[in-house]
């Protein structure tokens, strides 16, 4: 059950208004390229009382979510901003249980309303741990859904409490992402999707990092895979991964990623690879693994679980152990297969992994 909060200041006839209706009038705002003036017109239109302090600014919505933050640009925004004074209004949406289940599934509500209202998201994916202008992210999860305007861009973020409604301007954030494309280890961190709406003319996508030790590939796809069935589950879309093992003369599959609902990894090692002894284990000892591979291919499998539930680190361990018994040296030799970047009409890429595609 949702806490209910928030301010009683500036409530009116529209404090409870449906969040379909809210993304409406957020996306008709007039910002004025965020200006002062132009956000307090906002503010005013809205019927949202401004408050908090200079540096900090809280608009008092009046819904039981909680009151709106405007983000004005300081240290870490300004070298990204072409003369606005703020970089995002962000609205709570709810306030759900902390655990990621309850996260996920109040994610999914609010963009299973917006898309009613607005329609396909234009981008979609996730922050991994860094956000735009280098905030720290949920740890159960980034997900982010974006209705990419001109100007201005609404996104449905996963904020610290719960889903956030985000309305910014657009080149201040995909200012920043595109100049994250510096090739250094983790300079990008989740995975990145756009459809072929007309709203992405013009988008622009950074250059990705590969990784350079097997320590960095631990890493990087244990954070990917201990958050994917929660993002999945709240962007409602299922991720299949091939990823291809090269051993010096082919680059045959060697796992199944595949992650709706729950995790499930399948794994098509060689045989002189003791899969047993790295901690795979058959049908019987995964049964949920049923519903996605068949009885016996691939014979050896895992169970990563749902929301909350993967063990991301100790995954990685098992996938990257198992890649180098099957003749993988270094970690170009691990390769995503080209399959996983077309996920329910978006084209994506998984920056945070920082491994090659193919």
């Amino acid at each position: 059950m949702n806490e209910q909060r928030g301010s009683t200041a500036g409530e009116s006839s529209r404090a409870e208004e449906p969040l379909g209706d809210l993304a409406r009038r957020l996306v008709a705002a007039d910002t004025d390229d965020w200006t002062p003036e132009g956000m307090r017109a906002v503010a005013a239109e809205l019927g949202w009382a401004w408050g908090g302090a200079a540096d900090a600014p809280v608009l008092a919505t009046g819904r039981a979510a909680g009151d709106a933050r405007l983000r004005p640009v300081g240290e870490y925004e300004k070298r990204y901003v072409g003369g606005e004074s703020y970089v995002e209004i962000a609205v709570p949406v709810a306030v759900p249980a902390p655990d990621a289940t309850a996260q996920a599934a109040a994610f999914r509500a609010a963009k299973e309303e917006l898309t009613k209202a607005l329609g396909v998201p234009s981008v979609m994916g996730s922050h991994g741990d860094m956000g735009p202008f280098y905030d720290s992210q949920p740890l159960w999860g980034a997900p982010f859904l974006r209705w990419r305007g001109q100007a201005d861009t609404l996104e449905l973020r996963a904020g610290k409490a719960g889903p956030e409604l985000v309305l910014q301007p657009t080149d201040p954030a995909e200012n920043w992402f595109w100049r994250q494309g510096v090739g250094e280890e983790h300079s990008i961190s989740g995975f990145f999707g756009s459809n072929r709406d007309t709203a992405n003319v013009g988008l622009g996508f950074p250059g990705g990092w590969k990784a350079r030790s097997w320590e960095t590939v631990t890493r990087s796809l244990g954070d990917f895979l201990g958050a994917l069935p929660a993002e999945t589950a709240a962007l409602g879309i299922r991720i299949g991964m091939p990823l291809y093992g090269r051993n010096g003369q082919s680059a045959p599959l060697l796992f199944e990623v595949a992650c709706g609902e729950r995790l499930s990894i399948g794994c098509f090692a060689p045989d002189d690879v003791d899969l047993a002894a790295l901690g795979w284990g058959t049908v019987a000892e995964h049964p949920h693994t049923a519903s996605v591979f068949s009885d016996d291919d691939p014979v050896w499998r895992v169970d990563g679980g749902g929301p909350g539930e993967p063990k991301g680190h100790a995954l990685a361990e098992m996938l990257v152990a198992t890649a180098r018994a099957a003749g993988a040296s270094e970690p170009t030799d691990l390769i995503v297969g080209g399959e996983a970047c077309y996920v329910d009409g978006y084209d994506v890429t998984y920056y945070g992994l920082g491994l090659p595609t193919g």
